[in-house]
């Protein structure tokens, strides 16, 4: 697992180590964001931002407390939305089916820091769905339940539909954000996560006024 976080995410290490240019007032694209192009599908009544992110990288891992706070602060017109990725790889796929299998019990909110802290800190060994079950039961979630969600077709389409949403998107990593199905955030653009936090919120005003046609 270390070798494949280092292997996938040895760019980010160097994009965020870089102290990036104080946000300017005019965005522009190839500097602070990358133009999707087809955009992808988004509500027509929220401005929709995604994390594309893997409970498998250390990244992730540290982002995760900051855009969750982030995320509480939303305006109405904001939604949130994260995207598990795998990189269609099994062993980042049963961490997606994990994600998915926890919102589908109802559980992601007592278990979705948790599973974090598991895998970083506790290095509890997830290769097989039934040491995630047994992980899970141990934290208090219904086992049978959980298990049956985890190993359902359903948790597998839903990975493989975050994959290709993420080939879409054309991330080079995790974690990414898009903007409104338009926009990916550039990392390289942010010297750190708040910088890259308030990156987004430019580029969600950038959103607001476009659909307003201004």
């Amino acid at each position: 697992m270390k070798r494949l976080v280092t292997l996938l995410f040895a760019t980010l290490i160097s994009c965020f180590a870089l102290s990036g240019p104080g946000l300017a007032a005019d965005l522009q694209a190839g500097r602070d964001y990358k133009p999707i192009n087809p955009p992808l599908a988004s509500p027509r009544d929220k401005i929709e931002v995604l994390e594309f992110f893997s409970y498998g990288c250390n990244h992730c891992n540290d982002f995760h407390p900051l855009i969750s706070q982030w995320a509480a602060r939303l305006p109405k017109d904001v939604s949130f939305r994260r995207v598990p990725v795998s990189f269609n790889r099994p062993e980042w796929a049963r961490l997606s089916r994990i994600y998915f299998a926890l919102e589908a019990t109802g559980d992601l909110a007592k278990l979705d820091a948790a599973v974090f802290l598991a895998i970083h800190e506790q290095r509890v060994p997830f290769k097989t769905d039934e040491a995630v079950v047994t992980w899970a039961a141990g934290k208090g979630v219904d086992g049978k339940k959980f298990g049956d969600a985890l190993a359902s077709f359903s948790m597998q389409s839903k990975v493989q539909r975050a994959d290709q949403e993420a080939a879409a998107a054309r991330i080079s990593g995790v974690p990414s954000l898009a903007v409104d199905g338009k926009f990916l955030i550039n990392n390289e653009a942010a010297g750190n996560y708040e910088e890259l936090l308030k990156l987004t919120d430019a580029i969600i005003e950038k959103a607001r006024k476009e659909r307003k046609g201004k």
